[in-house]
């Protein structure tokens, strides 16, 4: 088994796909894995015109567990040796997408191909939209077929279950210029246009970290995320900036009322006059402590349950069935430069997914 898990999860980290390339190379790998199952391809193309595709495999009979990982990555921004090497020195895997979370996916095929009843749903475009995930909740046949009373969502967790996460929306706020030599007085630089609106904006920021009536004190950080980005789109220092983007991840967690923030972004892009683009993923996922998938993961990892204030595939996947978040490594190493797992981790993850879908 470990010969196995250490050459699939190797074999998925030597493969290139950042959420911004197509998949189906690293679909069809994962596929030929799974000889014995029933195997649903669904097919979509992304909003760049790229083809992706998400999987779904089912065998045994209906209302078990499934397993859940996604093939995409996030850029290989800052790394300065080779992110697909896929190298495995001391009993480590690096390369980017090890922990986050190829290594996981080739720990969820390994326990599924081991039990009589199992279901495995392979996502794509989780780093980015969570289309993979909502085309299986909204298209999937088989997992329909499959009646599942619960999903296991295997992002790096250090194998401790987590029971509720915060979702997400994201803001695009576009300002307009007129590109010219900035010595001349002729251009329109968009970033005076765009200053206004961040004002109010660092105002929410504030807010959100600061007031007590907009905290939820089950989640670390108990306040939301508001995380500003803004691009002028490479302009030289002596171009007026013809077009200024800023983008914003708002997440919040069950409890947060999202509505005041969506409105105060709205209503501040208009007295700007700035275009705004909102991108909303599902409602933030959150199970009682009590609630029997997560009581069934307590005992088999012998770990209390918590919250995480990222976001997964659940947020999609809950419409499906309850989902509870479980994987080996890190959350640390993710999104870095020296990504990461110990071979011993994924492992260890095998019998406790095992675990859950015998159950």
């Amino acid at each position: 088994m470990e010969n196995d898990l250490e050459r699939l999860a190797a074999d998925l980290v030597r493969m290139d796909s950042r959420s911004s390339l197509s998949n189906l190379a690293v679909a069809e790998r994962i596929e030929a894995e799974l000889a014995g199952f029933e195997v649903e391809r669904l097919d979509y193309v992304d909003g760049a015109g790229v083809a992706k595709r998400a999987l779904v495999a089912h065998r045994g009979g209906p209302g078990g567990l499934a397993l859940s990982g996604h093939m995409d990555t996030v850029p290989n921004t800052g790394w300065t040796d080779d992110p697909w090497s896929g190298r495995i020195a001391d009993g480590i895997l690096h390369g980017l997408g090890a922990v986050d979370m190829k290594g996981a996916v080739a720990a969820c095929i390994i326990a599924a191909k081991a039990s009589r009843r199992a279901t495995l749903l392979i996502t794509t475009d989780e780093e980015t939209t969570k289309q993979g995930a909502r085309t299986i909740a909204g298209h999937s046949l088989l997992a329909k077929k499959a009646g599942l009373r619960g999903i296991v969502v295997a992002e790096p967790t250090g194998l401790i279950p987590v029971r509720g996460h915060r979702a997400h929306i994201a803001f695009t706020v576009i300002a307009e210029g007129v590109q010219a030599h900035s010595s001349t007085g002729k251009g329109l630089n968009a970033n005076w246009a765009l200053i206004p609106f961040l004002v109010e904006v660092k105002a929410m920021f504030e807010r959100l970290r600061n007031d007590p009536a907009l905290h939820d004190t089950a989640y670390d950080p108990p306040f939301s995320d508001f995380n500003l980005v803004v691009d002028n789109h490479g302009t030289a220092v002596n171009v007026t900036v013809a077009l200024a983007t800023a983008r914003i991840k708002f997440r919040y967690s069950h409890r947060i009322d999202p509505r005041p923030v969506v409105e105060a972004m709205r209503a501040a892009a208009l007295e700007n006059g700035l275009t705004l683009q909102e991108a909303h993923e599902g409602h933030p996922p959150e199970l009682a402590v009590d609630h029997p998938l997560i009581q069934l993961a307590a005992k088999v990892t012998r770990q209390a349950p918590r919250t995480a204030p990222y976001g997964t595939d659940a947020s999609e996947l809950q419409a499906i069935a309850p989902c509870v978040v479980l994987g080996p490594g890190s959350i640390e190493t993710a999104h870095t430069t020296r990504e990461c797992v110990a071979l011993a981790e994924l492992a260890r993850a095998v019998p406790i997914f095992q675990s859950m879908l015998d159950a």
